[in-house]
């Protein structure tokens, strides 16, 4: 007996009536092909002009912008982790970013550390 038959590839989901739900059909709702569809865009964007790098390094950060820790005499309070990779396009986004470093180092042999 193989393995894959009872991994992700048939894998359903009982929802408390008699007939199970595939997987599948969830990943095919007007939205998953609306984020594939943008995640697409962003892979084939070119980074052909140095203003559009430029700007593509200034938009989007280095950083999650959303971690924080709330400390009070020293001392953490609260600790936000950050959230950023619940963003299904966060890979996407970095990916653009970090073609933008590249093209700006390599092609315009300019300092990128401001953007690090």
């Amino acid at each position: 007996m193989n393995v894959t038959y009872y991994t992700i590839k048939n894998f359903v989901l009982g929802c408390g009536s008699y007939e199970p739900v595939s997987i599948s059909k969830w990943f095919k709702s007007p939205g998953s092909r609306m984020l594939q569809s943008l995640r697409n865009r962003l892979e084939q964007q070119e980074i052909s002009d140095r203003t559009f790098a430029h700007r593509v390094c200034r938009l989007i950060p280095a950083q999650c912008p959303f971690e924080r820790k709330i400390e009070f005499f020293g001392y953490v309070l609260v600790s936000i982790p950050p959230l950023c990779k619940l963003n299904p396009l966060y890979e996407d986004l970095m990916s653009l970013r970090f073609r933008a470093l590249c093209y700006l180092a390599e092609e315009w042999g300019e300092d990128i550390s401001q953007y690090c």
